[in-house]
C-alpha cells in the first residue's frame, strides 16, 4: 500500500468507512444493515457514499477487513467474555493484532453502553434507587429504557416529581455516551439489579406519549398537565402522539358522527389520501350517501398530494378529538375505548 493511502485511511472518519464498506458489501447486504440503523445514521452515510468519487480497491478491502475484525471480536466479547475474545483473537490473527483489535473493540463497547445494565431491572427497585436525585438525572435514565419499564417507574414516583420527569424527557435531546456511563457507574456500584439487555431509544415527545399511553386515568391527566403548565405546545405534541389519526376508527358511531360534524370537508378528504382503507370505510359509513359523494369528489380533485400536507390535515383532525374529548363530549378511556356521554 502506498504511503499516500495510508495516511488517508489514517485521516478517515467512521462514517468515511461505513460508506466505503456498503460500497464494498453491495446493494442486497448494505440493505440489511440498513435496517438496524437510525434514519439520522443511514441519512450521515449516504450523504458520504455521494461524496465519494472513487475508492481504491486496496482501501475497500482494508475497510471491509477491518470491519470483519471487530465483528469478530465483538462476537467473542459477547459470547464468552474478554479473555475468551482474546484466545480467539490471538488464534486468529496472531497476538500482536489481537491486543490491537481487542484494545479497539473495548473502546467501542464502552462508548455504547450506556444504562443497558439498567434495562431488565424491576420498576420498583429502578423508583428506590432514583428517589432523591435531581428531575434531569430521572429524565436521563427513563429516557433509555423501555416504555412499560418507565411506566411502572412513573407510578412509583410522586406526582410532582413524575410530571417534572416527564417534560424533562419530552424535552430531551441527544446525550453524550460519556454522560451516560457517568451515570450508569454512580448508581451501579451501590445496587443489586438484575441487569442484562441493550439500550432503548432516547427521549422526546413520541417517547413520552409512548409511556403515557401506558398510564391511564388521573396519573396521565396530572403528568400532562404539569407538561402543559410548562409548555403548551409540547403538551399538545404529546397528545397528538398518543392518539393518532388511524385510532380515530376505535371510535364509536356517536362519537364518530360527533367528530365529523366538526371537521372541514377539504381537510377531511386531504387526510384521507394517507388513511387505511379500512379507516376510510369506517368514516364514510358514518356519512349520507350524497356526503360520501362529496367527499369522494373532492379527494378526486385533490389528485397527487404531498404527504406532509397530508400529515398536517391528519393532525388536526386529532387536535379535534382531543378538544371533544377536553369538551367532555366524547371521553377516550382505556384501550382507546370511546363512549359518548
Amino acid at each position: 500500500m502506498s504511503t499516500a493511502l495510508v495516511r488517508r485511511e489514517q485521516r478517515m472518519t467512521g462514517r468515511e468507512k461505513a460508506a466505503i464498506l456498503y460500497m464494498a458489501l453491495g446493494a442486497e447486504q448494505s440493505a440489511k444493515i440498513t435496517q438496524r440503523l437510525s434514519q439520522e445514521e443511514v441519512e450521515l452515510i449516504s450523504l458520504e457514499i455521494a461524496k465519494l468519487n472513487r475508492v481504491e480497491p486496496e482501501q475497500a478491502e482494508n475497510v471491509l477487513m477491518e470491519w470483519i475484525e471487530i465483528a469478530v471480536a465483538g462476537e467473542a466479547v459477547a459470547t464468552g467474555g474478554v479473555d475468551y475474545a482474546r484466545e480467539v483473537l490471538d488464534k486468529a490473527f496472531g497476538p500482536t493484532k489481537a491486543k490491537e483489535i481487542l484494545k479497539r473493540i473495548m473502546g467501542q463497547l464502552a462508548d455504547t453502553a450506556g444504562l443497558q445494565r439498567l434495562r431488565n431491572a424491576d420498576p420498583g427497585q429502578i423508583a428506590n434507587m432514583l428517589r432523591g436525585e435531581h428531575p434531569q438525572t430521572i429524565a436521563l435514565i427513563l429516557a433509555h429504557l423501555q416504555s412499560t419499564q418507565t411506566a411502572g417507574v412513573l407510578k412509583e414516583l410522586d406526582p410532582a416529581i413524575g410530571g417534572e420527569v416527564t417534560y424533562r424527557m419530552a424535552k430531551m435531546e441527544k446525550v453524550s455516551p460519556e454522560m451516560l456511563l457517568l451515570i450508569e457507574r454512580s448508581f451501579g456500584a451501590e445496587t443489586e439489579l438484575d441487569f442484562q439487555a441493550g439500550m432503548h431509544r432516547a427521549g422526546g415527545p413520541a417517547a413520552v406519549a409512548s409511556v403515557l399511553n401506558l398510564l391511564q386515568g388521573a396519573l396521565e391527566k396530572t403528568l400532562l398537565e404539569k407538561i402543559t403548565d410548562r409548555d403548551h405546545s409540547l403538551a399538545e405534541q404529546i397528545k397528538n402522539l398518543m392518539f393518532v389519526f388511524e385510532d380515530i376508527s376505535s371510535l364509536d358511531d356517536r362519537a364518530l358522527q360527533r367528530l365529523l360534524r366538526d371537521v372541514d370537508a377539504k381537510t377531511l378528504a386531504l387526510a384521507l389520501k394517507g388513511a387505511s382503507g379500512e379507516l376510510k370505510e369506517r368514516i364514510m359509513s358514518q356519512m349520507s350517501q350524497r356526503a360520501v359523494a362529496a367527499l369522494k369528489e373532492e379527494m378526486e380533485m385533490l389528485g397527487p398530494v404531498r404527504m406532509r400536507d397530508v400529515e398536517t390535515a391528519q393532525s388536526q383532525i386529532v387536535t379535534q378529538v382531543r378538544a371533544l374529548e377536553e369538551a367532555g363530549e366524547i371521553v377516550i378511556g382505556a384501550g382507546d375505548e370511546v363512549v359518548v356521554q
